[in-house]
């Protein structure tokens, strides 16, 4: 049981010594797959404005990352999680135009 605690402890360690890191790794990976989200919903067309938005801050998001600015990456992350949601929004709204 001791042991097991300790390696847990033990392996969390890292995780917490960067605990920028590990929010800006959520941020991005919620960014990156409402991105996909909208651009399989054909937002690139239908919202070009509102994709390419969100996919450009995605961009600079990683390129600060890759700077360790985490707190500015998240940042730009959650922009481009915005834009794509609202990307798909406008898709889904002239979707339902469309039908009526």
């Amino acid at each position: 049981m001791r042991r097991t605690i300790l390696a847990v402890v033990l392996s969390a360690l890292p995780a917490l010594s960067g605990c920028g890191s590990v929010y800006y790794t959520v941020s991005v990976n919620a960014a990156q797959s409402r991105l996909e989200q909208a651009r399989a919903a054909g937002a690139e067309k239908a919202a070009p404005y509102e994709y390419t938005f969100a996919r450009e801050h995605l961009r600079k998001a990683q390129l600060e990352a890759a700077e360790a600015s985490y707190s500015d990456a998240a940042a730009y992350a959650d922009t481009a999680e915005l834009y794509a949601q609202k990307a798909i929004d406008i898709v889904e709204a002239s979707k339902k135009v469309e039908a009526k």
